[in-house]
């Protein structure tokens, strides 16, 4: 275990951050599989559009790395241009 006053806050702060990239991580896992699963054009451009931003948000927070996120949105733009309507 820990001494220092420095290093126990650094245990906390990292169980904290690793919580909150868990959740963060989740809910992407969660949009992704709902893209592919997608039917309807409409309904596709409409989460394509949540995706993409949500990806976005993540690159921001430096979660994911933005050559992952362009991937990932240019793979989903192309199963939205081969849904029908």
């Amino acid at each position: 275990m820990a001494h220092h006053k420095s290093t126990l806050k650094r245990i906390k702060t990292n169980e904290r951050d690793a919580q909150r990239n868990k959740q963060y991580m989740s809910r992407l896992k969660t949009q992704i599989k709902k893209m592919r699963a997608v039917q309807d054009k409409e309904e596709g451009e409409k989460l394509y559009r949540e995706t993409s931003s949500y990806l976005d948000k993540l690159v921001n927070k430096g979660l994911i790395h933005r050559n992952k996120a362009a991937n990932q949105k240019s793979k989903f733009a192309a199963v939205v241009q081969k849904l029908e309507k």
